[in-house]
């Protein structure tokens, strides 16, 4: 009787060798085998997944060094601007109170001597008649000092050109043999602050037709 077994030394024979992979979850002495850790893998794996792993994004040394003085830089740039706003914002309220101080100071002048007005013009026809005499004399030279340190001055006079602009001709003569108009009597003279007119020299005109 033949038999169509065939024996252990024919399956493990050179021409197809055998191979054993042990996929058991215990060992041999019936102990659970230890699993890999979860994500556990090789080198070439990690840099697979992660191409950035390992790199380190926080400034060390020279450049963390670099990074503080520009921080400070910046910061130090923006106290800088605030104080120059600051700075400028004083300055240009400090000029603004200087000139309403100087326009009320100009106001308080100009109201003073608007009230003023009546009389120096009862003092200067005084003078204009020679009815100003004796210690009056003094007391007009007095005001008239008094006047110019507050800026106040007093203007019309014979003989000048007539301007528009600084006199009121309240009288007008006409001469022939005139090229301009000028200014040949002085009723009131006019009264100034620095450059603002107050009240125009009210005279009397001689011209050309």
């Amino acid at each position: 009787m033949t038999s169509d077994a065939q024996g252990p030394e024919e399956l493990g024979s050179e021409d197809q060798p055998f191979h054993f992979t042990d996929k058991r979850k215990v060992t041999p002495e019936g102990q659970p085998k230890e699993a890999a850790p979860e994500g556990a893998g090789s080198a070439g794996d990690d840099a697979e997944q992660d191409p950035l792993a390992g790199l380190d994004f926080e400034p060390t040394g020279e450049a963390g060094d670099d990074a503080a003085l520009l921080a400070a830089q910046s910061e130090a740039a923006a106290h800088l601007d605030a104080l120059q706003r600051e700075r400028a914002s004083f300055t240009n309220y400090r000029n603004r109170s200087l000139r309403d101080q100087e326009a009320a100071r100009v106001k308080g002048v100009e109201d003073v001597l608007g009230a003023l007005l009546p009389v120096l013009d009862d003092i200067d026809r005084a003078r204009q008649h020679g009815e100003l005499d004796g210690p009056f004399v003094a007391i007009s030279d007095k005001l008239d000092a008094s006047l110019a340190k507050f800026g106040i001055e007093r203007y019309g006079v014979v003989g000048e050109e007539f301007d528009p602009n600084v006199h009121e001709a309240l009288m007008h003569q006409v001469d022939p043999e005139a090229t301009s108009a000028t200014v040949n009597m002085v009723i009131e003279p006019g009264y100034r602050i620095g450059e603002k007119v107050v009240r125009a020299a009210r005279v009397s005109v001689v011209g050309p037709e």
